[in-house]
């Protein structure tokens, strides 16, 4: 009786009763339609089956990617397909367990949830979102509002794949900010897909103390470009007692010891010496030059005693 009755029911042959076309079945389920992509575990989606109000209803795929409705024993599996591969499976079941007759279902995604992109670490924003319909790389920057100031020369794209011993591996791709951005290669705003984890380490830092008008930590944004007169332009210039010597105190590989390095600053000036690079975390020190101070003292204090005795203001004291 009941396969009779859902027989009228679906083909219309009851009083007042229409059969509509699957697009205006969507909104019985009153779910939003996102962007038509495969649905994963934890999806909340929309089914809904035109003439039987029991079964039409919000729900949300499970952990192991399959999804029940009333009255059907086993669950339809729900990951892996698109929205209306679902349509097709749930009108197959419902058949199959002779519940209804030529059911007309559709299926909409209320929600992704199974295609998280994170973006993290020096960027403006950092954040989480859904991968709907068709991201890049330059789509999740933006949406993170651009990298930090101290953003480092390379991002760092992580993905997770299954092996061939049906493991998840992760593969981490290195991607040049210079090379995606300045140069605008479009193969490196690669395509994201959900799942992947985007992060833009902070740039290595190089030291600047002693006699410079503005010490500080000066990121390195390329270690090929960073030299001591770039670094000293940062840093605003030399002050009046600097020495001609400087030093660099760059920490050996593997150890805590620091070798020290002498330069001569003077001549990398007055370009009769060759600039010298540096790398993150070098110590850049320009010592005073004692002798040239104390003698410029001395004849600043020789200066003012001759002023002060041509004015008749010499004043003795003990």
């Amino acid at each position: 009786m009941r396969i009779i009755l859902a027989f009228l029911l679906t083909t219309g042959l009851l009083p007042g009763q229409s059969r509509p076309v699957p697009a205006s079945a969507a909104s019985d389920a009153g779910g939003a339609n996102l962007p038509m992509q495969k649905i994963g575990p934890n999806d909340l989606i929309a089914v809904s089956v035109h003439g039987a109000p029991e079964l039409t209803r919000t729900v949300r795929v499970g952990s192991e990617g399959g999804i029940r409705l009333p009255m059907l024993r086993q669950r339809v599996r729900a990951e892996g397909v698109l929205p209306g591969e679902l349509e097709t499976l749930i009108a197959e079941a419902l058949t199959a367990e002779q519940i209804l007759v030529d059911p007309v279902v559709t299926v909409t995604v209320v929600e992704y949830v199974s295609r998280p992109i994170t973006v993290g670490g020096a960027v403006r924003r950092p954040l989480t979102f859904q991968a709907y319909g068709t991201v890049t790389l330059m789509d999740a920057l933006a949406r993170a509002e651009g990298l930090g100031q101290d953003a480092g020369p390379e991002i760092l794209v992580s993905r997770a794949q299954t092996g061939e011993n049906g493991r998840l591996n992760t593969l981490v791709q290195r991607i040049a900010v210079k090379a995606l951005i300045d140069a605008a290669d479009p193969e490196l705003n690669v395509r994201l897909y959900g799942g992947e984890e985007i992060r833009v380490p902070e740039a290595g830092k190089v030291f600047v103390v002693g006699n410079v008008k503005k010490p500080g930590a000066y990121p390195v944004q390329d270690v090929s470009d960073t030299t001591v007169l770039k670094i000293l332009a940062l840093a605003e210039g030399l002050m009046p007692f600097a020495a001609k010597q400087a030093f660099i105190y760059r920490r050996e590989a593997g150890t805590v010891s620091k070798n020290e390095i002498p330069i001569e600053l003077q001549k990398i000036i007055e370009r009769r010496s060759p600039d010298v690079h540096l790398e993150a975390s070098d110590i850049l020190y320009i010592p005073d030059n004692k002798g040239r101070r104390m003698t410029v003292t001395t004849l600043e204090r020789i200066a003012g005693f001759g002023t002060a005795t041509a004015s008749g203001l010499l004043i003795w004291r003990r």
